[in-house]
């Protein structure tokens, strides 16, 4: 992207049905990740989040908790769904409410204009629905259970929980009309979907062929009711996926609506289909342009199972931050899982993590360094010599690092980017170690050589920061105050990390960036 150009990443809104887990924390985390990125670079950033608050389950999960879904709905975002954001530091610039008015307006003023349009009619449909899922089901979509509490039953193979056949009239909206436009825009824009593997899923999917959408339901009320038939309300699913467009001013306010939209859609992989197949279909019919891209990451897996509450498999993001802090947290998952693939979480590779790449690899470079240039030259960072071919070095790896790192990015490769920039953190320990400052302080006829030892380190931290600022921005903005950097870490241009300025002294750290932390018992922590 050419700095300056507009930058717009959404999670999906997610279902207030229960408190959030490590999986929402993930995708959470990503985006933001992106997003700090893309301001630092100076491209016109928007990161969306949200909740989706309608819908059959969310009515049935109130009911049995004695309240209203509205009630349920407003306790959970304020007691669990907003403080997540600050839990794990995201820096989101609107949360959208499928209950907010701005969403139910812009979202009947778009149904009206498919039904104006000829896109919506109405029929009767009888098929297979999993509550939890909010969709219909295709029989391949199910199992039989042999054994269990479910045995003999049909049951969704995502919830493993059973289906049940729903016969109702309904509204529906022309999907089948979009096939093969689909099929063009999957071909002419080949990254529309990533990964590949969820790419070519997608396009298998639509050439099966693709049937009308049930868009309403008449059994509860607990929806936007559909603008001319008040006795419907809108499919939550097809009224949800309008918060991407209904948070930025759709129908209300085009200027702002223009300037975001598209966006960069963050999804798991289970919802791609929706988000790859009715919302482009929906987009189509509006006449608005498609999502400039829809990511299906991974699954975190725990004991090689999608986490889940319902399955008792949820971990709460503060059970990890709490022990290993907020800058841990945010590394761990976008270092140690390839995004886009499933990855599995466990404690012991999170500890194992944290002591070698945060307080060995990266804490300690910082700490020693700080430290040394405190004792030999009093907190002075000193005027370099005449570089060798090993400080060259140092500063190529920077420089590369930078720019591979930003193309990782851009590919939405977070983990190869923290690869990147992790080979630049590798190298100034690995050069400190044969340079030898500690032995360079005590022959003054080498104090020139070890001024511009330190000023070599000195530089390669200040790069660390600033691109590590969008990932772990606690400690980035603590070592650029060390350092010396001018101004705050989030306002240097990542892209051109290399070129930093700052004061000519450091500040010692009062404490390590990544204290050391006792053997954890996953157990116990569970």
């Amino acid at each position: 992207m050419a700095a300056g150009d507009s930058f717009y990443v959404a999670t999906p809104i997610f279902y207030v049905n229960d408190v959030p887990h490590i999986g929402h924390a993930y995708t959470e985390v990503a985006a933001d990740v992106l997003a700090r990125w893309h301001r630092q670079a100076g491209d016109d950033t928007w990161l969306l989040t949200g909740t989706d608050e309608h819908g059959q389950k969310i009515l049935r999960t109130a009911v049995a908790n004695d309240t209203t879904p509205k009630a349920w709905a407003d306790k959970l975002v304020a007691d669990s769904w907003q403080p997540l954001l600050k839990t794990i530091n995201i820096s989101n610039d609107d949360f959208i409410r499928t209950t907010d008015e701005r969403h139910e307006t812009a979202v009947v003023f778009f149904m009206q204009k498919l039904y104006d349009a000829g896109f919506i009619y109405s029929g009767e449909y009888e098929g297979y629905y999993c509550v939890g899922c909010e969709e219909y089901k295709q029989l391949d979509d199910l199992m039989e259970t042999p054994d269990g509490d479910f045995a003999g039953q049909l049951v969704c193979k995502i919830h493993g929980r059973p289906v049940e056949v729903l016969k109702e009239k309904n509204y529906f909206f022309r999907m089948s009309d979009f096939q093969q436009k689909l099929l063009d825009l999957y071909e002419s824009q080949p990254d529309f979907i990533q990964p590949e593997s969820v790419r070519n899923e997608i396009i298998q999917f639509v050439k099966q062929g693709l049937d009308d959408l049930s868009i309403s339901r008449s059994s509860f009320d607990w929806g936007i009711q559909i603008p001319w038939d008040n006795s419907h309300v809108i499919y939550v699913w097809f009224e949800a996926l309008l918060n991407y467009i209904t948070a930025i001013g759709y129908g209300s306010d085009s200027e702002n609506f223009e300037r975001r939209w598209p966006a960069v859609q963050l999804v798991g992989k289970d919802i791609a289909r929706f988000h790859a197949v009715i919302w482009p279909a929906m987009l189509m019919a509006a006449e608005l342009p498609v999502p400039r891209r829809v990511f299906g990451h991974g699954w975190l897996l725990v004991g090689g199972e999608k986490m889940s509450k319902s399955k008792l498999t949820g971990i709460a993001p503060s059970e990890i931050t709490d022990t290993f802090g907020v800058d841990a947290f945010r590394y761990y998952f976008m270092r140690a899982i390839s995004f886009g693939q499933d990855g599995s979480f466990s404690w012991e590779d999170l500890s194992a993590r944290y002591q070698s790449e945060l307080a060995n690899g990266f804490g300690n470079l910082a700490s020693r360094v700080i430290a040394m240039v405190t004792r030999y030259r009093g907190g002075v960072i000193p005027t370099p010599g005449e570089f060798t071919e090993a400080d060259e070095a140092i500063f190529a790896t920077a420089i590369r690092a930078t720019a591979d790192a930003d193309a990782a990015i851009e590919r939405l490769a977070i983990h190869e980017s923290l690869a990147a920039i992790w080979t630049l953190v590798e190298q100034l320990n690995g050069y400190i170690t044969l340079q030898e400052p500690w032995a360079l302080s005590k022959d003054e006829a080498k104090a020139e050589r070890l001024d511009t030892v330190l000023y070599t380190v000195i530089r390669g931290l200040g790069t660390l920061a600033v691109l590590l600022s969008p990932v772990i921005p606690d400690a980035a903005g603590k070592l650029w105050t060390a350092i010396g950097g001018h101004g705050d870490v989030t306002g240097q241009n990542v892209r051109a990390a290399f070129d930093w300025t700052g004061e000519p002294a450091v500040t010692p750290l009062v404490s390590s960036l990544f204290p050391r932390i006792e053997q954890v018992d996953p157990g116990a922590a569970a």
